[in-house]
């Protein structure tokens, strides 16, 4: 296994950065995407059935049902606010396609380097290398690609699967604002019973 990662030479390094990048960017995303954190089935059911506000107090939906509370007469505002708010829970992701981009590359830089000092050790009296120090040379060189492939796959997995969570996340909101902004539009001067507890 040592002699794997001694196979990609200093690239190593950035691909090392990489996949503690993704990993960690992964694992954060998914916590910060759970569905009490973002759209808590309390709160929804509450929105859906026209009851007042409760619980989820943390979660984007309860930002979002807050401030429609507090501009009540400015709709586009709140639109607004709430494609801020799916902006920020795609936080992290763009840069995982940047990994699963570069760390490839990356990888095949090393393998190049790598067989350029392979070929470059042939003996200029035979033309020939050294068959056993030639073979365990490509394969060595050829790691940092398997490398760079290691990091990139599970980076594109996650940034496919966190993408596809953020964009049901909105299509979600999309109905639940819709159906605030209604209520709003027909109740102008009630104040939203969460808005009162927290006065």
């Amino acid at each position: 296994m040592f002699d794997i990662f001694k196979g990609a030479g200093l690239l190593i390094y950035p691909l090392g950065v990489c996949s503690i990048l993704a990993v960690y960017i992964i694992c954060e995303r998914i916590y910060a995407l759970r569905q009490a954190a973002i759209l808590p089935d309390d709160l929804v059911d509450a929105v859906m059935q026209g009851k007042a506000y409760a619980g989820g107090k943390h979660s984007v939906l309860a930002r979002v049902l807050d401030y429609a509370s507090e501009h009540r007469s400015d709709p586009e505002a709140v639109k607004a606010f709430a494609r801020l708010e799916l902006n920020r829970m795609e936080r992290g992701i763009p840069y995982l396609d940047v990994i699963y981009a570069a760390a490839p590359l990356i990888g095949l830089t090393g393998t190049v380097t790598g067989l350029l000092q392979v070929f470059s050790a042939i003996s200029p009296d035979t033309g020939l290398p050294d068959p056993v120090a030639f073979t365990k040379g490509v394969a060595l060189a050829l790691s940092a690609t398997v490398i760079g492939l290691s990091i990139a796959i599970p980076s594109l997995v996650g940034a496919g699967y966190l993408q596809r969570k953020v964009e049901n996340y909105a299509a979600q909101m999309d109905v639940l604002l819709e159906r605030v902004l209604g209520r709003n539009s027909r109740e102008p001067s009630t104040v939203s019973p969460q808005i009162q507890a927290q006065k």
